[in-house]
């Protein structure tokens, strides 16, 4: 019991620094993404970490089975170099005896994993997914910041306002640029509105406009000088309504039960996806105890590298096999068990390849000498 609790310490401990660091790693890039986003004013700026919060889930499934496939390589290839492991294999430690130890921090990640992707990840996808709803119904006055030009998401209008009220109500030194589009998208020019003053209000019918004072309303196309200038004192502009949808499409986003009585073969691939993570947590642990046998000489990071592409070749087939029964390309009764067969089959064979290599070297070497006399 006391190497098992030091086994399992050393590969908790190391798979939590791993999957932290990959955790922020992947966060970041997440983060700056989503902050360009808000700059440009297609977030709002006050969900970033709320959003960053619902993606968590769906980041954790994928980071822990690699974090444990790191942890144990790294805590293991330590115990190799510094001749731990070599003790207790000569108090009779097999590669296979240590695997078994092994699963119990691997059963611990699937448990965690397991619950991340059938249950946690589908929830904060979910909420996501509203949340950019309502990202979406924004209008351009919701997310605009003053002293910076912001465009639509279609690039058909630019606004600008030096300054805005605490309430989003009042604006001053307006500017707004609009692309004049005809029925086929055919452009016809453009239309510039510039305005000492503005403000937005809301009518008893619930439309939203914005009234410009004191401006200049310019009509035309650049390069031709068939410009039409007005002046106005007041000038109204109809807002689009906020179209807020309840709607949540995205097959990730589906609870299980829901894709468990479902006969999609969408439905069933997201299904099958759920379950190959905690599944790969195990088969990347059969794999991982073999490859972490390193020899002090060679140091601990030999093997590492050749591991990292094992890992990566399992993951990228997982997610094309994916891809390939959405499309109908693979038998649904095949599914995406036949890529797990296969990486279970390369673990199996890294396990007993070393001591069935050295058997077969003791039988050689038994063989000489018996030849020899």
């Amino acid at each position: 019991m006391i190497v098992f609790r030091y086994l399992s310490r050393e590969v908790l401990l190391t798979l939590s620094a791993v999957s932290a660091v990959l955790l922020v790693i992947i966060m970041s890039g997440r983060f700056i993404k989503y902050l360009a986003q808000a700059a440009a004013g297609q977030l709002d700026p006050g969900s970033l970490f709320l959003i960053m919060g619902y993606r968590l889930p769906g980041f954790m499934q994928l980071i822990l089975p690699l974090g444990l496939f790191l942890g144990i390589l790294l805590a293991y290839g330590r115990l190799y170099l510094e001749s731990e492991m070599t003790v207790l294999s000569a108090t009779g430690m097999s590669q296979q005896r240590l695997f078994r130890m092994t699963l119990f921090p691997a059963t611990l990640v699937a448990l965690v994993v397991a619950w991340l992707s059938l249950s946690l990840a589908p929830q904060g996808a979910n909420q996501f997914q509203l949340l950019l709803n309502k990202q979406d119904a924004l209008t351009e006055f919701d997310t605009l910041e003053p002293g910076r030009f912001q465009a639509l998401r279609d690039g058909t209008r630019v606004t600008y306002t030096e300054t805005l009220s605490d309430d989003r109500v009042n604006l001053g030194s307006v500017f707004i640029s609009q692309k004049n589009l005809g029925a086929n998208q055919a452009d016809r020019g453009i239309s510039v509105l510039v305005a000492e003053k503005g403000r937005q209000e809301v009518r008893p019918d619930g439309n939203r406009y914005l009234i410009l004072h004191n401006g200049y309303r310019y009509d035309g196309s650049p390069g031709l000088a068939n410009y039409r200038a007005i002046h106005y004192e007041t000038y109204g502009v109809l807002l689009p309504k906020p179209d807020v949808s309840e709607e949540v499409t995205d097959r990730d986003a589906m609870p299980t039960s829901t894709l468990m009585a479902s006969d999609d073969i969408r439905a069933k691939t997201e299904l099958q996806w759920r379950l190959s993570l905690p599944l790969l947590v195990f088969i990347v642990t059969l794999m991982a105890v073999p490859l972490s046998r390193v020899n002090p000489r060679q140091g601990r990071f030999l093997k590492l590298l050749p591991a990292i592409l094992l890992y990566m070749a399992y993951l990228t087939i997982l997610i094309a096999a994916r891809g390939a029964l959405e499309k109908g390309k693979i038998p649904a009764s095949l599914g995406l068990w036949w890529v797990h067969g296969i990486f279970l089959a390369i673990g199996i064979g890294l396990l007993y390849w070393e001591p069935l290599r050295l058997k077969l070297a003791s039988r050689r070497s038994a063989a000489l000498e018996v030849a020899r006399g």
